[in-house]
């Protein structure tokens, strides 16, 4: 029998797009040092775990087998500028694992925001199969989206060329005529709870390489069919243990539909993580 619950308290600072007002046309206010009011502040608290498990049946609020069972799409921080599906959802789910490298899971879930949630009584269905060697890993995932009723699905491969080397390769498909109808009581623009990537089609790959017994570097890039391109790499050095600092850098270029709002085509970013285990 296992418990889990996690609360996370968010800061965020919003000054990212603070803009000064004499740039504006519409005021003439002609004090280069003022700004528009953008101040940083607290974002909500979020519970974004609460689940009980027995044997392989959890039940609660966890995140979406379609992306918890085939893995995260690399070790970077931010690893969704292509987006490779929802996470916050309750579920009722079943983990089998056969012992000799392969396993299954399958998952009714409820989704989350106006185009996830579950508009009746039927779920959203995840399933997924498994098989792990010594060489690596390929794993599969689909959803059927409920609300839309509308199919996504992605295959992984791991592999582990050299001992300090370990590669990914994911490749994304789902439908979306229903997703894409303009018509549809709530009109998704395409992007669903499961297939959030512009287009059918998406693919992520990357990898992580040790450095040292400290040290390893991250990297990960990602493709869509609607032309979105994201790249992120980030190193992560274990001052001491349960003390890791991460500095990365993030690189996006918009296609023909923006996930990310970013205000240009071509946005590039990066941040500095200090996280503390214990």
């Amino acid at each position: 029998m296992k418990t889990y619950t996690e609360t996370r308290f968010n800061f965020g600072n919003n000054n990212r797009y603070a803009t000064n007002i004499a740039d504006d046309p519409a005021t003439t206010d002609i004090d280069e040092t003022a700004f528009d009011s953008n101040p940083a502040g607290m974002k909500s608290v979020s519970l974004n775990f609460a689940w009980i498990q027995l044997g392989g049946l959890r039940v609660g609020k966890d995140e979406s087998a379609f992306n918890t069972f085939i893995g995260y799409a690399g070790n970077v921080i931010q690893d969704t500028l292509v987006p490779y599906g929802g996470f916050d959802t309750n579920v009722i789910q079943y983990y089998f694992d056969a012992g000799n490298g392969f396993s299954a899971v399958l998952s009714l879930e409820e989704g989350a925001g106006v185009v996830g949630t579950i508009d009746s009584y039927v779920p959203h269905v995840v399933g997924g199969l498994k098989y792990t060697q010594g060489w690596g890993a390929i794993t599969g995932v689909i959803a059927y989206d409920s609300n839309y009723e509308e199919v996504a699905g992605k295959v992984r491969l791991d592999i582990t060329p050299m001992q300090n080397l370990s590669l990914f390769i994911i490749g994304g498909y789902g439908t979306d005529d229903n997703l894409s109808d303009p018509t549809w009581a709530i009109p998704a623009g395409g992007r669903g709870f499961y297939k959030q990537w512009g287009g059918n089609w998406a693919v992520w790959g990357g990898g992580t390489y040790t450095i040292n017994e400290k040290t390893s570097f991250n990297v990960q890039l990602s493709y869509d069919e609607d032309k979105n391109f994201g790249a992120a790499a980030n190193i992560a050095y274990d001052v001491v243990p349960g003390l890791t600092v991460t500095a990365e850098v993030d690189y996006i270029n918009v296609g023909d539909s923006d996930w990310t709002d970013a205000r240009d085509d071509d946005a590039i970013g990066g941040m500095l993580r200090f996280q503390r285990s214990f």
